[in-house]
């Protein structure tokens, strides 16, 4: 790495240090020769990355004496932010739910959040992209200090649009932390920390409830283009398949819009469906009316479960039987990352995962009085 990109390096991650804490105010930092030899550097990378400091009021420099903190420390919020792109935050509850948690984490730990992403895909692909373009050179130019990104999905051209984001926020030098789902598709992973539920397990658990209840034509239904999440989670309820010794039949993952009831009618129209495996929870909404619109009820006729626990799963009629996502140990995980990460940026990717629970309600059938054949 150059001696211009070290430099931004080593301020970078003293600047983690003092917001961690790990220096105190008025307290003396290691000297120049000690921070090159914990860095493996020359002195003057070490003294650049100092300056950078000083020149945001976070160090003082004392000739003859050291380098010390200044009060300024605590009260510097200019110095002490990171950006959260979601793109389509707003739209995706289980994005407003994870940010909030992460909002409040950041600030508890005297950090500021700059929130972008707000723009959804269905104002048009351009002005999406557009707005997450113009979200990431801001974070760049306010020069925070990390960036937490969850990839744009149900977009055709999204490898691409979320590995431009990527690469430019990594030239710039900010950490990256993924949310939810990764650059590349599944079972392929990319080279950027990434949080998520095991989506695998999640889709697993389900298949293994419906099995359970003794339904065995199951069918997955998802929006195309859907992140890399959801063919996780395909894999998981493949895998269920196969340890039940039930081959999964061609065609069985179906991909379309659940509000279209053409594509909803062709689900069904063998007879042999009797349970059905949403990618999220609003797909699971939104088929379940779709399904009331051409007389078929859930859970009597056909079961549908889904896949997040948001609000909405305990509204819609019949309650969703779901997999919750732990938003608060979420967010811990991400923010801890992020420290880390910043801290070391030298650690080799990694894929932190929280673990999913079953929540079971009405709609998968669990209540209904089984009628012996």
């Amino acid at each position: 790495m150059n001696n211009d990109l070290k430099h931004l390096q080593i301020s970078r991650e003293l600047r983690a240090d003092i917001f961690a804490g790990r220096y105190k105010i008025a307290n003396r930092l290691p000297s120049e020769p000690q921070l090159a030899t914990r860095f493996k550097v020359a002195r003057p990378t070490v003294t650049r990355a100092l300056r950078d400091l000083q020149a945001e009021g976070l160090i003082e420099r004392r000739a003859g004496s050291g380098t010390y903190l200044t009060s300024n420390t605590k009260s510097n919020p200019s110095a002490h932010l990171l950006g959260l792109l979601i793109p389509g935050l707003g739209t995706t509850e289980i994005f407003e739910v994870i940010c909030g948690e992460l909002a409040g984490l950041t600030r508890v730990k005297e950090f500021n959040l700059l929130w972008g992403g707000s723009t959804h895909h269905r104002q048009g692909i351009s002005d999406s992209l557009k707005n997450a373009e113009e979200v990431c050179q801001q974070f760049i130019d306010r020069q925070v200090m990390g960036v937490f990104f969850a990839p744009f999905e149900l977009l055709p051209d999204q490898h691409k649009a979320n590995w431009h984001i990527a690469d430019n926020l990594r030239k710039a030098g900010i950490p990256v932390v993924l949310m939810d789902r990764d650059l590349e598709p599944f079972p392929i992973r990319s080279n950027f920390d990434l949080v998520c539920i095991d989506n695998l397990a999640g889709g697993y658990l389900l298949a293994e409830h419906l099995f359970k209840l003794g339904y065995r034509n199951i069918r997955f239904v998802a929006r195309q283009f859907s992140a890399p999440t959801v063919d996780a989670r395909i894999a998981g309820v493949r895998e269920a398949l196969i340890r039940h010794n039930l081959n999964p039949e061609p065609g069985w993952v179906c991909l379309g819009d659940p509000s279209d009831t053409k594509f909803v009618r062709s689900l069904m129209a063998d007879k042999q469906a009797d349970a059905l495996i949403c990618a999220n929870d609003y797909t699971a909404a939104v088929l379940i009316r779709s399904l009331e619109a051409i007389k078929l009820r859930v859970p009597r006729d056909i079961r549908v479960v889904g896949f997040d626990d948001v609000k909405y799963a305990t509204l819609v009629s019949p309650p969703l039987t779901t997999i919750h996502q732990p938003c608060r140990d979420f967010a811990t995980i991400a923010f801890h990352a992020m420290l880390e990460r910043i801290a070391e940026p030298n650690l080799p990717p990694r894929t932190l995962t929280v673990s999913p629970t079953l929540v079971v309600r009405e709609s998968c059938g669990a209540y209904l009085q089984r009628i012996p054949k």
